[in-house]
């Protein structure tokens, strides 16, 4: 199964983690990455820390645990950022997921795509 086939099926909860400049680590929770291609993944966030962070080290992990009970499955990617666009009309163009809701303190806020390369996948636990 090609990776963005995993990501448009599977159910779970995912975690975007990056780091500043001087190495302060930030974790928040993401939705599952939009897939450009095999290699390239976006997501759309505000500008809060995350994207704050990525302004000065552009490398982010995104670990995504599946809605299984008493199972460890899912993925770890590891990222490079390669660009970002904040025009609002694209934005909203390249949501595909409909269900998501945006929060109300939110709806406001600016918007970015940040684009990702997919630099290494592994599953959640081990190697293999």
């Amino acid at each position: 199964m090609k990776l963005s086939e995993y990501f448009e099926t599977t159910l779970g909860r995912g975690v975007l983690a990056t780091a500043d400049s001087a190495g302060m680590v930030d974790a928040a929770v993401y939705s599952r990455p939009h897939f450009v291609d095999e290699e390239t993944v976006v997501w759309i966030m505000t500008d809060r820390l995350t994207h704050a962070n990525l302004q000065s080290n552009p490398h982010a992990a995104y670990i995504f645990a599946e809605a299984r009970e008493k199972e460890f499955v899912g993925k770890r990617l590891y990222l490079t950022k390669i660009r970002e666009e904040s025009d609002p009309a694209n934005i909203e163009q390249f949501k595909w997921r409909k269900t998501y809701r945006i929060p109300d303190e939110q709806k406001t806020e600016k918007r970015f795509m940040v684009y990702f390369h997919i630099d290494k996948v592994l599953p959640l636990v081990g190697t293999k």
